[in-house]
């Protein structure tokens, strides 16, 4: 028998704030979060934000984390869903979809808002590098047959493949030439892989 712990309401409430703060970052980038918006947007009041983080970065570092992993846990069923053999596609498709260009602040903080991340401050940052070092890993994991360095480089490889292909895709105000750059990002990839 599993015993689960039912979570505290302060619990929850700091789950809500991420939350919210995840979507804003992906939504207006780092420097577009403001307290008093993500707690209006948790349905909170600004005066209750310090029992929940020290700093408007403590804040920036947890919800990197939090939309980092949303994403990761995407990425994941995507894989588990997939055919044997057709991981890598089923993750290179969910990562490069129509939903996930259309849905900045539901998708990857990285292709939201990774140009900002130099200019924040070290929490944020190692947050930031922790969830692209997971990104990294979890398509890494897709080629156990490779060898941990090749396997590592091609994953580094394919990560800024994708990561670049979404920012583009999401650039351009052309939606074909958007399907192009997916389209032409996909095909390298199924290159590299052989």
């Amino acid at each position: 028998m599993t015993i689960v712990k039912a979570r505290s309401k302060k619990e929850e409430t700091r789950e809500r704030i991420l939350r919210a703060a995840a979507r804003a970052i992906r939504k207006h980038g780092f420097e577009g979060v403001g307290v008093a918006e993500v707690m209006k947007e948790a349905g909170l009041t600004h005066g209750g934000f310090y029992a929940h983080f020290e700093s408007r970065d403590a804040l920036l570092a947890a919800a990197a984390d939090q939309a980092g992993g949303e994403t990761l846990e995407i990425l994941t069923r995507a894989i588990a869903a997939a055919k044997p053999g057709q991981e890598l596609t089923a993750l290179v498709d969910a990562y490069l979809s129509d939903r996930h260009v259309a849905a900045p602040e539901q998708g990857c903080v990285i292709a939201a808002a990774g140009s900002e991340v130099p200019r924040q401050e070290a929490e944020v940052r190692r947050a930031a590098n922790r969830r692209i070092k997971d990104l990294i890993g979890l398509i890494e994991r897709q080629f156990p047959e490779w060898g941990k360095s090749a396997a590592h480089d091609k994953a580094m490889a394919i990560t800024a493949t994708l990561v670049g292909a979404l920012v583009l895709a999401r650039a351009v105000d052309d939606a074909q030439l958007s399907n192009r750059i997916r389209k032409a990002a996909r095909e390298q990839i199924r290159a590299a892989v052989g």
